[in-house]
């Protein structure tokens, strides 16, 4: 199906419903209601996308071009997100809490992922990264123990990548040293770099955090 075509039929599902339970009744009234229940089931089946998918299918071709002011958008025209099928309910409230993060509205980002959270994640992956989402939103407010509790969840049910398992060990790490738990900071520094991570930022945080790991006695 061409994208344009996907898109006028995706936005515009109430209105062909409507047309089609009228020509139902047309053909009802003027041919026969043996071939009336077509237009009938089509727009109840359009109804039903309506509320339980919404526009989220047209989501991942904004994501993989990097328009984000797009996704945005998308993500605005959902007008009932409690009525969303539950898997489909957990990745909007997802993405929305990412685009809250790079606001920097973190009341709302934290809101949304436990909203995610308790519709229920797709797989155990999605479920540690919002967990390490909440644990760096904690961190980033000055709760550093539920930042605590949230990353340790997050390692447990386990993450997607090693970038992302480096990251939570890292930042348990640093809080380990903020409350003088030297034997945890090195327990958890170690696991970070036997991710063996390749993001530059990630490295660049291990090589800094070495020197003070040096320092540390024991």
């Amino acid at each position: 199906m061409k994208p344009g075509l996907r898109r006028f039929l995706v936005f515009n599902r109430l209105y062909i419903a409507i047309a089609l339970i009228a020509l139902g009744f047309w053909i009802g009234f003027s041919v026969t209601w043996w071939i009336a229940w077509l237009p009938f089931l089509i727009a109840v089946l359009m109804v039903v996308a309506y509320f339980l998918v919404g526009p989220m299918t047209l989501i991942q071709q904004y994501i993989d071009t990097g328009d984000m002011e797009g996704a945005q958008k998308l993500l605005d025209k959902v007008k009932y997100p409690n009525l969303l099928y539950k898997p489909v309910r957990s990745s909007y409230y997802m993405l929305r809490a990412n685009m809250s993060t790079m606001t920097d509205d973190l009341d709302k980002a934290e809101a949304d992922l436990r909203k995610g959270l308790e519709a229920g994640m797709p797989e155990k992956e999605y479920e540690g990264t919002a967990y390490l989402q909440l644990g760096a939103i904690a961190f980033k407010k000055g709760n550093t123990r539920d930042a605590y509790e949230h990353l340790r969840k997050a390692v447990k049910i386990g993450l997607p990548d090693k970038d992302s398992e480096a990251t939570a060990y890292l930042q348990l790490s640093g809080i380990c040293m903020q409350r003088r738990d030297f034997r945890g900071a090195k327990n958890y520094f170690a696991k970070a770099k036997s991710c063996k991570s390749k993001n530059e930022q990630i490295v660049s945080q291990i090589n800094e955090m070495s020197k003070y790991m040096a320092r540390i006695p024991g």
